[in-house]
């Protein structure tokens, strides 16, 4: 048999999705909106069981490649697979409708949180003391976080060395608009066997890093400034998207990469303080929803009702984009073995981003609890929990649990 007609046949043989409407179509992925509990993991399980396994839509061969591919590009993997599967369906609408469908409940419940979070004006009431708590269990899950995507990334010593690279960079004041690049760069030459001019690579990043923080004009990293103490409309709707877009555009490997490029701009700019992000951050961890939704609490506390869908529309673009315009050729992206390289040092620059966002948030955190050591107590228990306990409700256990912990130890 020929390759041609063996590639006939596995064309052939492809599985499509049933013929739906598209108010069908819609309906289809809110449900499976309202349905998204328990992370990224649960969220593809819930896709596979169903589209997969169940109905048919493609065939399992297919949908881990293409898992594959979302893994490398940026943005939530749960949500883009959902664009791809509407656009299988019913064209690029379908996966417009598909994309909306599967972000409108926790939009809409964020925003709603949103709305309430300053309604109550929290920090000046009872509750204030809880999410005490819960922020310091948020850093918790970060660090969970950061060691589970470097378990992912970091697969060698170059890696590991563009993280620590970067993360101290970071720390210092370097703009990741040049130190991410540059981990790109660097980790590509890596790979290809020209170490030398890796190392060169890794030195003019280190020389363009420090002069870029030094004539600055203002401090990059928006690790702690005062920030805003209620919601007001600081921002401006294009600021917001754009702030979005650029976080969007960042999110390789999940969510949590988005927190360093996101609190740049929200802390960094005044937006809002440390202790406001995270709460926004916690409160996308108890949602139906990809925790990147969390922008949205972001874009609420920037710009009000406007702001927040505005942040919300440019974090969300880049999952709608790949889909949509590379619908026929996300495949083949897995076969330019440069470009991998490259994304594998850009990820891991990342993970060094996030581990550096996590020692700042905790030192902001730490300065903002009256006592130390019940905080020190609900950190160490939140990490317990999360790393002994294996299952999709353990972030909202540390969260409601950490919520009740601090309104004991501070209310």
């Amino acid at each position: 048999m020929t390759a041609s007609t063996s590639d006939g046949l596995d064309a052939a043989a492809e599985p499509m999705p049933p013929a739906l409407s598209y108010p069908q179509l819609f309906l289809r992925f809110l449900r499976f909106g309202l349905m998204a509990w328990g992370g990224p993991v649960a969220q593809i399980a819930m896709l596979r069981k169903e589209l997969v396994d169940e109905e048919r839509w493609i065939s399992s061969a297919r949908f881990n490649r293409l898992l594959a591919v979302m893994q490398v590009l940026p943005g939530p993997e749960a949500h883009e697979l959902c664009v791809h599967l509407g656009m299988r369906a019913k064209g690029r609408l379908g996966g417009v409708l598909a994309g909306v469908a599967f972000m409108l409940p926790g939009f809409l419940l964020m925003l709603g949180l949103s709305w309430l979070y300053f309604a109550m004006d929290i920090q000046s009431s009872a509750l204030g003391a809880a999410f005490l708590g819960v922020q310091v269990g948020v850093v918790a899950m970060i660090v969970r976080a950061v060691h589970r995507i470097g378990e992912h990334v970091l697969n060698d010593r170059w890696l590991w060395g563009l993280a620590i690279g970067v993360g101290l960079a970071s720390l210092l004041g370097a703009s990741f608009w040049v130190v991410l690049p540059i981990a790109g760069v660097t980790y590509a030459l890596a790979a290809s066997g020209r170490p030398a001019f890796a190392a060169a690579s890794a030195v003019i990043g280190i020389v363009l890093a420090a002069a870029v923080a030094l004539w600055s004009p203002g401090a990059e990293p928006g690790g702690l400034a005062p920030g805003v103490q209620a919601q007001g409309a600081s921002a401006d709707a294009a600021a917001l998207f754009f702030s979005g877009l650029k976080a969007g555009l960042a999110t390789f490997g999940g969510a949590y990469t988005a927190i360093p490029f996101l609190r740049n701009d929200a802390v960094g700019r005044g937006w809002m303080t440390d202790g406001q992000f995270l709460d926004g951050l916690a409160l996308s961890g108890i949602l139906p929803a990809p925790l990147i939704i969390f922008s949205t609490f972001v874009g609420y506390v920037a710009g009000g009702p406007v702001g927040a869908i505005a942040m919300t529309a440019g974090i969300f673009l880049p999952a709608f984009a790949f889909s949509l315009i590379l619908y026929d050729r996300l495949e083949a992206v897995l076969e330019v073995k440069q470009l991998h390289a490259l994304l594998e040092g850009v990820a891991a620059g990342v993970v060094g981003l996030i581990a550096a966002t996590t020692l700042q948030l905790g030192q902001a955190t730490a300065e903002r609890v009256p006592t130390l050591w019940p905080a020190a107590a609900i950190f160490a228990g939140a990490l317990a929990v999360l790393y002994l306990w294996k299952s999709k409700l353990n972030i909202v256990a540390v969260i409601v649990a950490a919520g009740a912990a601090g309104w004991l130890a501070y209310g």
